[in-house]
């Protein structure tokens, strides 16, 4: 009896204690790089683009741009720069694009809801509902709408079909709205079209805020690019000379355009952070 009562309290000791010796992790699991680039790809309207084929062709053209201001100026630092630009220049087109699609789905997710409350009204099934918005949907999303109709059609498995919608989506108003179709779908709601249409009118109104908070602050973002181009000019026109050249690939001289490679990232970064608005996180990804 005696061990009996040691062996509980042991086991209420570890329970109680558990917490503090094995704490859960309090954040989710981050997608790695490769997911993470396969998001934005899809984000930038290009789905169909392998992630191993745009690392090459970064690689690419980080190398020609490299290889063509080398046989312009001669100057090895300037032709670093001028790599590193152009690897990263196809990543910045792609961040480019997909915050142009985001910002113009911003206006048009209101629209996909007010369909989705018509077409529930109109006492189609939820399924039914969701694959309409492939032809009476705003044009920008047909596409991800029409593969899911065709999915659905094929598995009839709502819950894979809304998952593939999300992931071609890429878009956190998308998972908010598929989330909460999905939880109607498998619990029931008989307020569903009341819960869409107040999401509905607080969509356009936070797309009405951020658009005038956006045209206020674009001046930063203006201003922030104009300052880290303008030097970066003048030292184009600097090195086009061949005295200037010679004293770029001096010691001295890679080490100006390496500090100043350096202070024109921080500030740039800088002057964006301060006046750009944050994203919204995808929380149902």
């Amino acid at each position: 009896m005696t061990l009996v009562l040691g062996c509980l309290l042991g086991s209420g000791l570890v329970l109680v204690l558990a917490p503090f010796l094995w704490p859960a992790g309090s954040t989710p699991k981050r997608a790695g790089v490769g997911e993470r680039m396969r998001v934005r790809l899809v984000q930038g309207g290009l789905r169909s683009v392998p992630v191993p084929a745009f690392l090459a062709l970064s690689a690419i053209a980080g190398v020609a741009s490299a290889a063509l201001v080398h046989g312009i100026f001669a100057v090895l630092a300037l032709s670093a720069v001028a790599g590193l630009v152009g690897l990263l220049l196809p990543w910045l087109i792609v961040s480019w694009r997909a915050a142009a699609r985001r910002r113009a789905n911003r206006t048009v997710w209101p629209d996909v809801v007010d369909h989705l409350v018509s077409a529930l009204r109109s006492g189609l099934a939820l399924p039914d509902s969701v694959s309409s918005l492939a032809q009476a949907g705003p044009p920008a999303t047909r596409t991800a709408f029409a593969q899911f109709e065709r999915e659905y059609r094929a598995t009839g498995n709502f819950t894979y079909c809304v998952d593939e919608l999300k992931r071609s989506l890429a878009d956190p108003v998308a998972d908010r709205i598929l989330e909460t179709l999905r939880m109607a779908r498998e619990v029931g709601g008989s307020d569903l079209t009341l819960v869409l249409r107040s999401l509905a009118a607080w969509l356009r109104q936070d797309a009405a805020v951020r658009l005038e908070v956006e045209a206020r602050q674009s001046w930063v973002v203006n201003a922030a690019r104009l300052g880290v181009a303008a030097p970066w000019i003048i030292l184009v026109l600097l090195a086009s000379r061949p005295e200037a050249a010679i004293a770029y690939n001096s010691p001295a001289g890679i080490v100006v355009i390496a500090s100043g490679l350096a202070l024109s990232v921080i500030a740039y970064r800088v002057m964006i952070a301060l006046g750009r608005l944050p994203e919204e996180r995808r929380w149902f990804s």
